[in-house]
Protein backbone atom coordinates (compact mmCIF):
# COMPACT_ATOMS: atom_id res chain seq x y z
CA UNK A 1 0.00 0.00 0.00
CA UNK A 2 1.38 3.63 -0.87
CA UNK A 3 1.21 6.16 1.85
CA UNK A 4 0.82 9.40 -0.16
CA UNK A 5 3.23 12.21 1.27
CA UNK A 6 5.79 9.79 3.06
CA UNK A 7 7.98 10.77 0.93
CA UNK A 8 9.62 7.16 0.88
CA UNK A 9 8.55 3.40 -1.79
CA UNK A 10 5.35 2.20 -1.90
CA UNK A 11 4.88 0.10 1.70
CA UNK A 12 2.98 -2.82 1.23
CA UNK A 13 0.95 -4.12 4.27
CA UNK A 14 0.05 -7.44 4.23
CA UNK A 15 -2.33 -9.87 6.79
CA UNK A 16 -1.08 -12.59 8.23
CA UNK A 17 -4.11 -14.68 8.73
CA UNK A 18 -5.06 -14.26 5.08
CA UNK A 19 -1.11 -15.68 3.85
CA UNK A 20 -2.03 -19.14 2.60
CA UNK A 21 1.77 -20.36 2.97
CA UNK A 22 1.69 -18.71 6.97
CA UNK A 23 -1.63 -20.79 7.30
CA UNK A 24 -0.58 -24.05 6.06
CA UNK A 25 2.65 -23.16 8.68
CA UNK A 26 0.38 -23.04 11.68
CA UNK A 27 -1.97 -26.07 10.85
CA UNK A 28 1.23 -27.88 10.01
CA UNK A 29 3.18 -26.91 13.39
CA UNK A 30 -0.18 -27.76 15.16
CA UNK A 31 -0.79 -31.08 13.56
CA UNK A 32 2.86 -32.10 14.35
CA UNK A 33 1.50 -31.21 18.11
CA UNK A 34 -0.76 -33.18 18.14
CA UNK A 35 1.38 -36.20 16.54
CA UNK A 36 3.89 -35.72 19.09
CA UNK A 37 1.07 -36.12 21.89
CA UNK A 38 -0.60 -39.34 20.65
CA UNK A 39 3.22 -40.71 20.52
CA UNK A 40 3.83 -39.85 23.79
CA UNK A 41 0.69 -41.02 25.16
CA UNK A 42 0.79 -44.30 23.03
CA UNK A 43 4.31 -44.84 24.63
CA UNK A 44 2.64 -44.43 28.18
CA UNK A 45 0.21 -47.02 27.38
CA UNK A 46 2.77 -49.77 25.96
CA UNK A 47 4.71 -48.83 29.36
CA UNK A 48 1.34 -49.49 31.46
CA UNK A 49 0.79 -52.62 29.61
CA UNK A 50 4.49 -54.47 29.72
CA UNK A 51 4.51 -53.24 33.69
CA UNK A 52 0.86 -55.16 34.17
CA UNK A 53 2.31 -58.25 31.84
CA UNK A 54 5.56 -58.32 34.11
CA UNK A 55 3.45 -57.73 37.65
CA UNK A 56 1.29 -60.92 36.54
CA UNK A 57 4.31 -62.92 35.33
CA UNK A 58 5.84 -62.26 38.63
CA UNK A 59 2.83 -63.67 40.14
CA UNK A 60 2.89 -66.34 38.51
CA UNK A 61 6.39 -67.03 39.91
CA UNK A 62 7.88 -66.61 36.20
CA UNK A 63 11.94 -66.03 36.57
CA UNK A 64 13.91 -64.86 33.21
CA UNK A 65 17.07 -66.01 34.20
CA UNK A 66 16.01 -69.62 34.78
CA UNK A 67 13.47 -69.64 31.67
CA UNK A 68 15.58 -69.09 28.85
CA UNK A 69 15.56 -72.46 26.75
CA UNK A 70 17.58 -73.19 23.91
CA UNK A 71 18.27 -75.80 21.28
CA UNK A 72 21.79 -74.51 21.58
CA UNK A 73 23.59 -75.52 24.56
CA UNK A 74 26.24 -73.61 25.62
CA UNK A 75 30.28 -74.75 25.59
CA UNK A 76 30.33 -74.91 29.10
CA UNK A 77 26.83 -77.04 29.46
CA UNK A 78 28.16 -80.12 26.99
CA UNK A 79 28.99 -83.44 28.89
CA UNK A 80 32.31 -84.36 28.36
CA UNK A 81 32.95 -87.46 26.64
Amino acid sequence: MYLPGSGSAPVIIDSMADDPVDKFLSEQKTLDAQRHELIKEVLRQKEAAIKTFDDKLEKLGYDEEHSKRSHHPKHDEKKPE
